[in-house]
């Protein structure tokens, strides 16, 4: 119940990516416009992360879970109720990203801590492996292709949303029937009496600044964040329409090449035992998966623009499959769900501003330069981290058996 509700989750989001762009330029956006709805979704991500992980940690991941796709549910459905009578505004999609943000903020650090109490240790890798083949797959694959396809065939893109709002609620749906947390009991010792929210609070932080290759992971995360997120989400969508051309199906259909190489690579990652360099593999992989960056920045050739995004989601998944998997390997289960949401927020915590200065800065600066850079700074950026957080000899003092 709980993989089909995500799956329907992950679909819905996927969709959305699409009819959000389309709908923010049919309410007659720019990037600028883009810009601001796509960092209000990020916004309400960073200032949900730590209550969700802290929330995680207190009351039943089922719960919260539950909620998150209620509330789902009533803002893309205002949406929908609004397409058929008026013109969705600007302000209007700015509201609901920030709420749908602020589910996910909630949604992760749940999903994340209920994983390890209703799987053993040794199924968790193939687990993320299926989540992380799972979530490109319809998130930036099927999702985006069928939100193209439908955004071309309806009069208004915002009708689209109709599908996404029904896809949230099978999910709701589903999730009254997700079985209770006993499969795997805590073992005693992995108990830790709560200091209140602060303390709690504390504990995650002193445990994240503590451990080394948590604490470079997460700024190696932030910087990634702030040269890459903005204009893989805002200028992409107008480089695509500008080089390319106007029909909404050439940018779904590249984003959905970018979710076929994320399945590959978290399916190739999962299908073997984990890397017994995993620290180092899992680094440098990210880092080398976005110098094709600079080929989309400066390629006017679609299927290389094609060729350049599935290597970029092949080594994102690769990576998260492995850290997730680390997370949930390494982190005491008492405080995974604050462990993840400090994961959350850190490496996020530039998210909305990359979003908001990305469309500013293409009026700026050439957005073939804005890609180079994004393609450069996170592969220098892996060999630094290696050395700084000692991934090398950590990985090899703490080994983990598939």
């Amino acid at each position: 119940m709980l993989f089909a509700a995500v799956v329907l989750s992950v679909f819905a989001a996927g969709m959305w990516a699409v009819v959000m762009v389309y709908t923010v330029i049919d309410a007659g956006g720019d990037e600028v416009a883009l810009s601001i709805v796509a960092a209000a979704s990020a916004v309400g991500l960073l200032a949900c992360a730590i209550p969700g992980g802290i929330v995680a940690d207190r009351v039943s991941r089922r719960t919260v879970l539950r909620v998150v796709e209620a509330a789902n549910v009533v803002a893309i459905g205002s949406v929908v109720a609004v397409s058929f009578t008026a013109t969705v505004t600007i302000a209007h999609l700015t509201v609901v990203a920030f709420v749908l943000g602020a589910g996910a903020g909630f949604f992760f650090p749940a999903y994340s801590a209920i994983l390890p109490r209703i799987l053993p240790a040794e199924q968790l890798l193939a687990a993320n492996g299926l989540e992380g083949a799972i979530r490109p797959a319809l998130q930036q694959a099927a999702g985006p292709a069928a939100a193209g396809m439908v955004v071309a065939a309806v009069v208004a893109p915002a009708h689209a949303t109709v599908g996404v709002a029904l896809a949230h609620l099978l999910a709701l749906v589903l999730l009254f029937f997700v079985r209770s947390e006993d499969a795997v009991p805590e073992a005693e010792s992995d108990v830790a009496p709560s200091r209140g929210v602060l303390g709690d609070l504390a504990d995650a932080v002193r445990f994240t600044v503590r451990t080394r290759w948590l604490l470079w992971t997460l700024l190696f995360a932030t910087v990634w964040v702030l040269v890459v997120l903005g204009p893989e989400e805002v200028l992409l969508p107008f480089l695509t329409r500008d080089r390319i051309g106007e029909d909404p199906r050439w940018f779904g259909f590249l984003l959905a090449v970018y979710g076929i190489g994320g399945v590959v690579g978290s399916l190739v990652v999962s299908a073997r035992p984990l890397p017994r360099r995993y620290l180092s593999v899992m680094t440098l992989v990210w880092g080398a998966s976005t110098l094709p960056f600079i080929v989309i920045g400066l390629t006017d050739v679609y299927a290389l623009m094609m060729a350049s995004v599935f290597v970029i989601g092949f080594g994102f998944s690769y990576g998260n499959v492995i850290w997730g998997t680390l997370l949930q390997r390494r982190v005491p289960r008492h405080m995974l769900g604050r462990v993840s949401s400090l994961d959350f927020f850190v490496s996020l915590a530039l998210m909305p501003v990359s979003m908001a200065l990305a469309g500013p800065l293409a009026q700026v600066v050439s957005i073939p330069t804005i890609f180079i850079v994004a393609g450069l700074v996170p592969f220098v950026l892996s060999f630094v981290v290696l050395w700084a957080a000692r991934m090398r000899q950590d990985e090899i003092a703490h080994p983990l058996d598939r």
